[in-house]
């Protein structure tokens, strides 16, 4: 019995919240239609608080503590990148436009679903064959772009394709899901960024089975549209006003082939979360959650950004009269993938940072700029 509490405490993942994850990361939930999304996280969420509500653009906000005046946000974003049916040929091939910052280059030979009024049809990205490819007049291999790129559903007219209910402004997503591979790897489309959904709900789960008592009242936010310009943030931050903001997302492992580590900085899958120095960040606030990991003994790697954080840690920095807000990011290989891979490790050690931050965090902190 000792043994499992102890367990508890350190945040070591459940088989039921993983079995949440694997659910949530397999579930579309593209930018703009993040409700299927909202709808399982709230399920899973709501025995840990008192109450929820949600936005009118899809925003699903937890909360324990209602009733006190001092409001903290965790925060993570729920949507997906995604590509738009935007025209349909006389043949029934479909083209598209991107819906977020989806990666063109890795589109050929990708099996899709197109989710149309009738529901989700499949598709693949079809590419003409390698001895096409090198046959061509000039000798130079045609590169993927989104004006060459096409949906085959296996319709041969634009009138079959409207038959399945495909049109115009249909989004269409990856059909490839949550996969465990060895050391502890898991990998996923959209782990970016709803390992950050998933980690916030795992804080609010600790702290229910834990019993721990917090003195403000702790909003648990899962954003949407953060993938076209943090604008579920930007909302819910409004309405909530809240005093400080603890933000996570994802960043670059940096020591994957073809990424500059004196850009990029230097970040590694398993070595535990990474903490942002930046303007939005509120040098305070990044000062307790050190000292928090310090005392705790949860590694943490450092990095800096310039200008902007390129997270919703922005809108919420920024928004009502300013509020004092960190970035914990999550490290992640192949972002804007397929194939985005996270370490469990790194997902344990983000959900207790932020769990033990909560924990130290009141009212009274001084947060103040001088």
């Amino acid at each position: 019995m000792a043994k499992e509490k102890k367990a508890k405490e350190k945040g070591v993942l459940t088989e039921s919240s993983l079995e949440f994850f694997r659910n949530y990361i397999n579930n579309a939930s593209p930018v703009g239609f993040e409700s299927s999304g909202q709808k399982l996280w709230l399920d899973y969420l709501q025995p840990y608080v008192d109450t929820y509500f949600t936005d009118p653009y899809g925003t699903a906000v937890g909360v324990i503590n209602p009733q006190e005046k001092f409001k903290v946000v965790i925060e993570g974003h729920a949507d997906e990148i995604s590509w738009f049916v935007n025209y349909i040929n006389d043949q029934g091939l479909i083209y598209l436009k991107r819906n977020g910052g989806v990666d063109h280059q890795i589109a050929p030979s990708k099996r899709v679903l197109i989710h149309g009024k009738k529901g989700a049809v499949k598709a693949v990205f079809g590419w003409p064959a390698i001895h096409t490819r090198l046959s061509n007049n000039d000798n130079k291999e045609p590169q993927p772009k989104v004006e060459n790129l096409f949906l085959d559903c296996g319709a041969r007219s634009k009138k079959e394709v409207e038959a399945l209910g495909i049109h115009i402004g249909a989004v269409v997503t990856y059909d490839e899901g949550f996969e465990e591979l060895a050391y502890d790897y898991y990998v996923g489309r959209a782990m970016d960024n709803r390992a950050g959904g998933f980690m916030i709900a795992e804080v609010a789960r600790l702290l229910k089975e834990n019993k721990k008592k917090l003195p403000f009242a702790l909003y648990i936010v899962n954003a949407v549209q953060e993938e076209i310009g943090l604008r579920g943030a930007e909302m819910i931050a409004r309405r909530i006003k809240p005093d400080v903001a603890i933000i996570t997302d994802v960043t670059h492992d940096t020591h994957t082939p073809m990424v500059n580590k004196i850009v990029e900085g230097d970040v590694l899958c398993g070595r535990g979360p990474s903490l942002a120095y930046g303007p939005a960040v509120h040098n305070k606030l990044l000062d307790l959650v050190q000292e928090v990991a310090e005392e705790k003994e949860i590694p943490v790697q450092l990095r800096t950004v310039s200008r902007s954080t390129g997270t919703d840690t922005d809108s919420f920095a920024y928004a009502n009269d300013g509020c004092p807000s960190v970035l914990i990011s999550l490290p992640l290989r192949y972002m804007h993938t397929t194939v985005e891979m996270i370490h469990k490790n790194d997902i344990e050690h983000t959900i207790k940072l932020m769990y033990e931050t909560l924990l130290k965090l009141t009212p009274k902190t001084n947060l103040s700029y001088f």
